[in-house]
């Protein structure tokens, strides 16, 4: 299986994106030295992560192919695409809806797991209290993600 690269630039810095034969099945914070290959899912990629970042995309209609994980990872990556756009789920949360009330700790471990950031949406899970805790991309990179959320969401909710 072979994978393809682009990176993309965004206001929280680039992320490298890659994809198989089924779709994304990677997103890593930072700017990987690989080689940009060309791909029509690689520009969808890059066109839809810029749309997010400019308030423009609230769900990304991207195929994901993720062959790795345990079950529980796998559980907790399905309920973090629940989580609506602009809102916040704790840890604690998510455990009880992937039916493991007492694996908050675990739930962290599968977010900072999770092959696909941002598009499967790790940032939106929050400590208790709505704390701000936990990003692989770091917590300025997680507070502008929530930010911009928010502020979209808000913006829609107005003029809807």
């Amino acid at each position: 299986m072979s994978r393809r690269w682009t990176v993309v630039d965004t206001p929280i810095g680039p992320l490298s994106c890659a994809i198989d034969d089924l779709g994304l099945c990677g997103v890593q914070f930072g700017a990987l030295e690989v080689a940009q290959d060309v791909d029509p899912l690689l520009d969808d990629i890059a066109e839809q992560l810029r749309a997010y970042f400019a308030g423009e995309l609230v769900e990304f209609t991207l195929p994901v192919s993720v062959r790795r994980g345990s079950d529980f990872e796998r559980a907790v990556w399905a309920e973090l695409s629940r989580i609506p756009y602009g809102e916040t789920h704790t840890y604690g949360q998510v455990a009880r809806a992937v039916g493991e009330p007492d694996a908050a700790r675990a739930v962290g471990v599968a977010c900072n797991r999770n092959p696909v950031a941002v598009v499967v949406p790790c940032h939106r899970v929050v400590g208790a209290g709505g704390k701000l805790v936990g990003f692989g991309g770091g917590l300025p990179a997680k507070r502008h993600l929530l930010e911009l959320e928010a502020r979209v969401r808000m913006e829609h909710d107005w003029l809807a």
